[in-house]
């Protein structure tokens, strides 16, 4: 089953590279539970098959860093970019793309988050796995408000601009 607008988020865990270490966060790769982390939060997710291929390091992070401003204005709490990465890769990209805690590059390295939203994508015979659809969401306090689901490859209504026009 397919998450959709209405629906609670399912439980799962997500991990973060942590990069200054603070209190009740190590240095390093720290997991989350996601029902803890979107408690009394408006968050807009965005998903990508994978950090640091063509389009989600061309267009879609860098559309979420130039509306961060803007999205925050319209009263989103924080923005986060899951991928089935792990913990290092997300972090590594995070740096690359110069995100700056503006965006919380979060880690679904098993895929298992992504499954039980029905949102995975088997890249397989390609020879990237199982990964995740495209897609972006807005959740408030652990409901999905907005859900924008990409067709196939596409990138055409999981960016930044799209949300805020429907915030």
């Amino acid at each position: 089953m397919t998450i959709k607008t209405g629906d609670t988020l399912p439980e799962g865990t997500l991990t973060e590279f942590i990069e200054i270490e603070t209190q009740g966060c190590s240095l390093g790769p720290n997991a989350f539970k996601v029902s803890e982390l979107t408690k009394g939060k408006k968050i807009a997710v965005f998903a990508v098959p994978g950090a640091f291929t063509p389009t989600c390091s061309a267009q879609h992070v860098p559309s979420y860093l130039e509306h961060h401003d803007a999205l925050k204005a319209k009263g989103i709490d924080e923005i986060w970019c899951v991928a089935v990465n792990d913990a290092f890769v997300m972090g590594a990209w995070g740096r690359d793309q110069k995100v700056d805690g503006r965006i919380r590059m979060m880690a679904d390295g098993s895929g298992l988050w992504t499954r039980a939203l029905g949102l995975e994508l088997d890249l397989v015979e390609r020879g990237l796995g199982v990964r995740s659809q495209r897609y972006s969401m807005v959740v408030d306090n652990g409901v999905v408000t907005q859900l924008n689901l990409e067709n196939g490859g596409g990138y055409a209504v999981s960016d930044a601009a799209t949300m805020l026009k429907q915030l």
